[in-house]
This record gives structure tokens, C-alpha cells and sequence, in this order.
């Protein structure tokens, strides 16, 4: 993800009250056979977080609020487009006054930039999507973003700080956007300690880049060891160049292929639905990797129903799909919201 360049440094009452009411150019190669997505060992067939996370659709789309000032379009939650099912608050900051923990509040300059904007404003705003259906996690991490969860301490200062944040802003879950070094086994500990504080709807997402996904990447053993919690994994697939799929074929960025073949490798740990695609959506977005719209929707139908596929095809469709996430929110606005009418759209016509 794209931070800016100088950041200024109880789950949940909506559903309470409900409750109540109710009761970052392909490569030149020689045309080759469809090529068989790995056995996951059955983990297709089997309940995963995300399908009893019954707040979201099936078929979702993730869009970054970006809480910071760049080229963007700034806005306010109350703006962001109806089309995005679940949207991640970017970014919560390290707190260098407690080792591990973060903290949350609406940037001055964001602020600012809309003519004023409070935490209370934000709060219901937030409150008022989610009466409309939308869900929100705290994204941790982005370009320029660390979290250090190296000791017992920090994991519990993390904790801690977190689950003031999200009970403060009532909001859904955690999004984990580390981008650089952590630590495997403290944001192991601390995912677990705040899916068991906040119960089976707690929304567990991340958003690795695509190296970090190649086998023995630094997500993939973080991703072993809360498999049966995570919600989705949707993989940067751009700001990337080329990268090996599943099929141990070099794939270039942009391009169908590499979305797909890539997307290949998470279905040997994952359940389909546990799967979304993380694409810019924007030019500006993005250093690299930009795609129209049109090449997402293709990437989507290739690998629910391997129709539109490129040279790379899936041994058999995968109709779970998760969905995709965008970079950013802000971006889409500012372009038009091509993108999340586009892929919102299609997304309803999936399986």
C-alpha cells in the first residue's frame, strides 16, 4: 500500500441492537495445457472463517479509507461508495510511547482537507455504514508502517491497544498489511488473543505482497498458523514484477495470467473463500501493475469457472472466490469509481 509521505504520527453494539430488533504484460511463452491447481487436501470442502463470517457476502469487495492527505481524493466514510462490502481503515500507527501497541485517531491533515472531520464524526460515519451493510477493520502496517511483536510484552501491548481501538470505533476485525520484517510467532499470539476476545464474527484479513506469498515467503507460515481463522488473504498483485505460479511458470505483473497463477499457489493452504484478489485502482494508485478493470473481472471468471482465462487455466473452478480488494478507496473515487462499479457489478454475477 501507498502511506503518505509525512503521516502524522465492545464488538459490537450495532449487532446488539439488531439482535434485539430482530427477536501493486504477460510473459512470451509457448501455449501450454491447463495446468491443475494443487490438492489442498480437502480444505475446499471444509468450513472456514470466512464462510462463517455471516456479516459479509460471499462474493465481497475491499476497498483501503485512506486516513492520510496525497493526490487522492479525501474523504469522508460517509462518501465512500456503496459498492465496497468491507472496508479497511488505513492505517493504525505505531505508539512509540508503548513498545508494540498502536494508535488510531482522523489525521490533522485529513482533517483539514474535508473542512473538519472529528473522531466523533468518523465514529458515525462508520456506525451509519455499517447499519447499510458495510464492515470495517483496522489495517495495520502499509508502506512505511512496522509493528515489533519480537517479546511477550509487546504482544500484549498490541492486544491491548487494539481492542481499545476497535471497541472505541465499534468496527469489525483486524486487516494485517505488514509490508516488511515481523514477527511470525507474536502476531500469531496476537491475532488468536483477539479472535478469542471478540469471538468467531471477528474479521481476520491480510494483504501480502506477492513475494511474500511465494513458497517459504514470510506471510506463508503466519498464514499455516491461522488458517482456520483468517477471513481473507487478499494478495497485492501489483508493485511486484515477475514472479513464479503454481504451475513454477514466470509470470509478469498485469495480466491475467499472473493474477490467476498466482492466486494458485494460497489454494494448496486456503479455502477458496479465503482467496481475494488485491489489485490498484487507479494508474496513480500504484507504482506498477495497474490492470483495467476488465482484466479483473476476466482474473475472477477464470478462476471461479475457468472461462476468460490466458495461457494459465485452473485444473478445475473454484465458484467460492472470495472476491477483491482494491488500493485504494480514494483512488477509485478520484478515477471515477470505475473500478468498484466494474468489479462490484461483476462480482454479483459470480456463482
Amino acid at each position: 500500500m501507498i502511506q503518505p509521505v509525512t503521516p502524522e504520527v465492545p464488538m459490537h453494539i450495532r449487532r446488539i441492537t439488531a439482535a434485539i430488533a430482530a427477536a501493486a504484460i504477460p510473459l512470451t511463452m509457448t501455449a501450454a495445457p491447463a495446468v491443475a491447481a494443487p490438492d489442498n487436501g480437502g480444505k475446499a470442502n471444509q468450513p472456514s472463517a470466512a464462510a462463517e463470517s455471516a456479516a459479509l457476502p460471499e462474493h465481497q469487495l475491499t476497498g483501503y479509507w485512506q486516513n492520510f492527505v496525497n493526490d487522492a481524493e479525501p474523504l469522508r466514510v460517509s462518501d465512500i461508495p456503496d459498492n465496497y462490502d468491507l472496508v479497511a481503515l488505513a492505517f493504525a500507527q505505531s505508539d512509540a510511547a508503548s513498545p508494540g501497541a498502536v494508535k488510531f485517531s482522523v489525521d490533522s491533515r485529513l482533517s483539514d482537507a474535508l473542512g473538519g472531520y472529528s473522531d466523533a464524526q468518523l465514529k458515525a460515519d462508520i456506525a451509519e455504514k455499517q447499519s447499510q451493510g458495510t464492515d470495517f477493520v483496522m489495517s495495520i502496517g502499509g508502506a512505511k508502517g512496522s509493528v515489533d511483536l519480537s517479546t511477550e510484552q509487546r504482544v500484549t501491548n498490541f492486544v491491548d491497544s487494539m481492542t481499545t481501538i476497535i471497541e472505541n470505533y465499534d468496527l469489525d476485525g483486524l486487516d494485517i498489511d505488514l509490508e516488511h520484517s515481523f514477527d511470525t510467532a507474536g502476531m500469531t499470539s496476537a491475532a488468536r488473543q483477539l479472535r478469542n476476545h471478540f469471538g468467531s464474527d471477528f474479521i481476520l484479513t491480510m494483504a501480502p505482497q506477492t513475494l511474500y506469498v511465494q513458497p517459504g515467503g514470510s506471510y506463508m507460515q503466519l498464514i499455516d498458523n491461522l488458517s482456520d481463522i483468517i477471513t481473507t488473504v487478499h494478495t497485492q498483485y501489483y508493485n511486484s514484477g515477475s514472479m513464479l505460479g503454481c504451475d513454477q511458470q514466470v509470470y509478469s505483473q498485469g495480466s491475467v495470467d499472473f493474477i490467476t497463477a498466482q492466486a494458485c499457489i494460497l489454494l494448496d493452504k486456503l479455502s477458496a473463500d479465503q482467496i481475494a484478489l488485491g489489485l490498484p485502482a487507479a494508474p496513480s494508485a500504484a507504482g506498477s501493475g495497474y490492470v483495467q478493470p476488465s482484466v479483473v473481472t476476466d482474473a475472477l471468471d477464470c478462476l471461479a469457472s475457468t472461462t476468460d482465462c490466458g495461457q494459465f487455466v485452473p485444473g478445475q473452478p473454484h465458484p467460492s472466490i472470495s472476491g477483491v480488494m482494491t488500493w485504494s478507496i480514494n483512488w477509485d473515487v478520484s478515477n471515477g469509481t470505475t473500478f468498484s462499479t466494474t468489479v462490484g457489478n461483476h462480482l454479483e454475477t459470480l456463482p
